[in-house]
């Protein structure tokens, strides 16, 4: 059975190259030909959004500075396109126009796509033989990732002008494009914290980790207040119900330090406070799930545990729960079980024409069965997915304790300061009776807890 090149999930990110191949192969039967959505011109994915159909995909930028789209978002904007039905017959002159772009000009919308074609027209009227664009061109592959040169049709009239026509839904859709072009561009020029609109709006972008930000001189210039662990302690079922409690709008990213806290981040296994954070900083930690016992390991997770670990875990441990038993919750701790354990077993092939040797194959996943309220009988589960020589390849199954160990153990040689301040007996702040748990009769007991 062929290997399929295009994602088989949905809720991670997509290199550019495979995000068109995956929309391609979600217009296959829709009404609008798919074109080269995400690497053809016009999209620009530095501008920090791409158009498909009526809706306006954010781009985030990855590790290595490669540009990505979250599948999730590719998916509903084909189910919203293909959605559409034919309203109406009959066709709409879209060129020649009077509002031709011209050459560089890139004012207002991105789209702006009457003025495009009306640029195209004269180009195909003054450089080549009628009909050509019909056959193809590098200059303008797609328009809001549709392929509109699959249904333009070209008359001649008496004059011996020709025009263009495009299917009058297909009007509509591109119309609806760009108004919410339209209205991504004003968001982007809107001050994200006074709500006052920037003139040059290239001036008031700020960038915080992944994303951009709005921000204009007189806001940048006010101090954000550092959290000081203030809500440290804290539940944050009870703390949420306190709305005045989680307003965050003053303090500075916990994690990164540089971006306005957008969200109070907590322990979904231990249920404490962490701290407030940023969105970009609140998207990153979050675990790449595949179902809810199942993780994939990808760039994100080795970012987490490589290039920043020391500031995640000292912020993953700012949950008194995680602190005093040595541990991550239970998704982050089968990720970096995986990284330790499983990516020494991955299989790997070698690249063809080329001579960078050998390349992992797959995708590392990490599942588990069980829970940490019942370590005894927690197993964490290793594999490869996608892989030629099986299609989910088991590497290693680890037992939660032993997870828990290597845990410690990478700890205290990765970031010794937060090692340190870890640990049972160290913390007044964690309650005697925690909650309640499933009581472990297969071993000795709950001796981690």
């Amino acid at each position: 059975m062929p290997h399929r090149a295009t994602p088989r999930r949905t809720g991670h990110l997509l290199p550019l190259a495979v995000a068109d191949a995956l929309w391609a192969e979600l217009m296959a039967n829709s009404v609008f030909p798919a074109g080269q959505a995400f690497t053809g011109f016009p999209a620009d994915p530095q501008v920090g959004y791409v158009l498909l159909g009526a809706r306006a995909v954010p781009t985030v930028k990855g590790v290595g500075g490669r540009w990505h789209v979250q599948e999730a978002d590719v998916r509903r904007a084909a189910e919203e396109l293909r959605a559409v039905r034919v309203s109406g017959v009959g066709l709409v002159r879209v060129a020649p126009f009077r509002g031709s772009l011209k050459a560089g000009q890139r004012e207002g919308p991105a789209l702006r796509w009457r003025q495009r074609l009306g640029q195209e027209w004269a180009r195909a009227r003054v450089d080549a033989a009628p009909g050509r664009l019909l056959r193809g061109s590098d200059h303008l592959p797609h328009l809001a990732g549709i392929d509109w040169r699959r249904s333009l049709m070209e008359r001649t009239g008496a004059e011996a002008e020709n025009t263009w026509w495009l299917p009058r839904t297909l009007v509509k859709v591109l119309d609806a494009a760009e108004h919410s072009e339209e209205r991504w561009l004003l968001a982007a020029r809107t001050c994200q914290r006074c709500g006052s609109v920037a003139d040059q709006p290239e001036q008031w972008r700020v960038q915080a980790g992944s994303s951009w930000q709005t921000i204009c001189p007189d806001c940048r210039t006010t101090t954000l207040r550092p959290y000081n662990g203030e809500l440290e302690g804290h539940v944050y079922s009870v703390l949420s119900k306190k709305r005045a409690s989680l307003e965050v709008s003053g303090w500075r990213c916990a994690v990164c330090q540089e971006a306005p806290a957008f969200a109070v981040d907590h322990c979904h296994e231990h249920g404490y406070v962490r701290a407030p954070v940023c969105q970009s900083c609140n998207t990153r930690e979050r675990p790449n799930y595949l179902y809810r016992n199942d993780v994939y390991v990808t760039s994100r997770y080795a970012y987490l545990f490589h290039t920043h670990a020391e500031d995640w875990l000292r912020h993953w441990h700012r949950c008194p729960g995680c602190r005093a038993r040595t541990t991550l919750p239970l998704p982050h701790l089968a990720a970096l079980t995986a990284l330790l354990v499983g990516e020494p077993l991955r299989p790997t092939h070698r690249v063809p024409h080329s001579s960078r040797g050998r390349k992992p194959c797959g995708e590392l996943r990490a599942s588990w069965t069980g829970s940490h309220n019942a370590p005894g009988s927690c197993m964490i589960t290793l594999s490869v997915d996608y892989c030629p020589s099986g299609e989910h390849r088991i590497l290693a199954q680890v037992p939660y304790r032993e997870a828990v160990d290597r845990f410690r153990t990478w700890l205290a040689e990765t970031a010794p300061a937060v090692a340190a301040a870890a640990g049972p007996g160290r913390h007044d702040t964690v309650p005697a009776q925690f909650r309640p748990v499933v009581p472990d009769t297969s071993s000795e007991g709950l001796a981690l807890f």
